[in-house]
């Protein structure tokens, strides 16, 4: 199959600061070893695929590249004997769309322990309006119920609500049973965030807090925070006793300044989320719970379906903050 060629989003480094994308043929040779080849069928978009997009070395150091940190589709070819072809599969995390080429392209190859069996009650396209986002909204969940925080304990917040994984976090929590509330500076995307189960919304400046008081009045019993800085701050300083929050992201900072106070008088945790290298057993725990008892029924209300030749638009969309729910790319 290594003269076989097909469609990729390629990111090529034109000077220093300037990076230009375009869709355009690859050839399967050009890919790297591993032992499993998947035809793509789906990926999807999340922020890290939008800043590899624009040359974070953080992300991506090599270009020319195909991002694309997501990808489900069947096994082309497969050294390995846990994978035959024709198998349905879900690839995520590690180092797919980073440094190694990724599912914005219709072939990737990986190695065999990056490659999830597809479970049954998940089509590949539901897998990816899940994707990165919200396997990591499905791992902040897991580590709040792991933590012991129950419904009956109160609110549960959820900053970047209307994003990949503060939107399916939203959705997750109210289909567990959780009060939640939904924190966004986007008012008109009230009517969205009720639809998936928000008891509440409330603005990003009501969670937020950048006075230099080492404790507020306790309101959270947990919390997913995907904004990081002053808006995590607020929130382990709010979170009541005993509570949590997990945190996923810094669109707003990756810098947290704070005290010891929410630690030791009130023993708030906070529950780092590592989705980029999570242990396989646990990672195939969390897609057979996205594909049963967590599967929620608004998936589809998440969905924005677009192809390779209209993701353009939608990767500067994630990365001025305007983007809402999942955006599916279909590689067919």
């Amino acid at each position: 199959m290594s003269d076989i060629t097909f469609r990729a989003m390629v990111v090529s480094k034109t000077d220093e600061k300037t990076y230009t994308r375009e869709v355009t043929e690859r050839s399967i040779s050009d890919l790297p070893e591993g032992e499993v080849l998947v035809r793509v069928r789906y990926s999807s978009l999340n922020f890290k695929d939008g800043l590899s997009c624009i040359g974070n070395p953080g992300v991506t150091r090599n270009y020319p590249h195909t991002p694309g940190i997501d990808a489900s589709g069947e096994v082309a070819e497969s050294s390995d004997s846990r994978f035959k072809i024709g198998d349905s599969v879900i690839v995520t995390s590690y180092d797919l769309g980073m440094n190694t080429s990724g599912g914005f392209g219709q072939y990737i190859r990986v190695p065999a322990e990056w490659v999830v069996p597809l479970p049954e009650g998940l089509s590949l396209k539901d897998s990816m309006i899940f994707g990165t986002a919200g396997y990591t909204a499905a791992l902040s969940v897991h580590a709040l119920q792991k933590h012991g925080i129950t419904p009956e304990q109160g609110e549960i917040v959820v900053t970047g609500s209307t994003g990949g994984v503060g939107s399916v976090s939203v959705a997750l929590l109210s289909h567990l049973g959780y009060s939640v509330v939904a924190s966004t500076g986007k008012k008109e995307e009230t009517d969205f965030l009720k639809g998936l189960g928000a008891a509440e919304i409330v603005s990003r400046e009501e969670v937020n807090d950048e006075s230099k008081k080492p404790l507020l009045r306790e309101r959270w019993a947990g919390a997913v925070d995907t904004v990081g800085g002053t808006t995590l701050a607020a929130l382990l300083k709010a979170t009541k006793r005993g509570g949590a929050v997990a945190a996923t992201g810094l669109v707003a900072s990756a810098e947290l300044s704070t005290t010891v106070f929410p630690f030791i008088l009130r023993g708030v945790s906070l529950l780092g989320i590592d989705s980029g290298f999570t242990p396989t057993k646990l990672r195939r725990k969390i897609w057979n719970k996205l594909a049963g008892i967590w599967k929620f029924p608004q998936l589809e209300q998440l969905k924005i379906d677009c192809t390779l030749e209209e993701l353009d638009p939608e990767i500067d969309k994630i990365l001025a903050g305007g983007q809402r729910g999942r955006v599916v790319v279909d590689l067919e």
